[in-house]
């Protein structure tokens, strides 16, 4: 009977280690996907700060244009308006598919 407490011990104890490694590798594991989800994150989001700056002045300059062609100023706001209600109107219809191929992505960057 003394035998065994001997044989069992350092069998525990090494099961015990390899649970722990193994929570440690998980753990690490969940800390580089999420730098690499985080840091795609906030590039991309830099990136579209930027494209919406230059979309921004890009549309002021345009319906400013358009407004000194058609003799009014505001011509030219209610153009590119309408244009953004139309694509506004696009978006909504294309929702769903959208929002399934956002989240699909989602999930790929996530368990790839």
């Amino acid at each position: 009977m003394g035998v065994q407490p001997n044989i069992l011990e350092p069998l525990l104890e090494k099961a015990g280690a390899y649970g722990k490694t193994s929570f440690e590798i998980l753990k690490l594991k969940a800390l580089g996907k999420t730098a690499d989800v985080s840091a795609k994150l906030i590039s991309r989001s830099l990136f579209v700060l930027i494209i919406s700056f230059f979309a921004f002045l890009l549309n002021i300059a345009i319906a400013l244009w358009l407004g000194d062609l058609l003799g009014k100023a505001y011509y030219g706001f209610l153009i590119v308006a309408a244009c953004y209600g139309i694509a506004g109107v696009v978006l909504l219809i294309l929702h769903p598919f959208i929002r399934n191929r956002v989240s699909n992505n989602l999930v790929k960057q996530l368990f790839n």
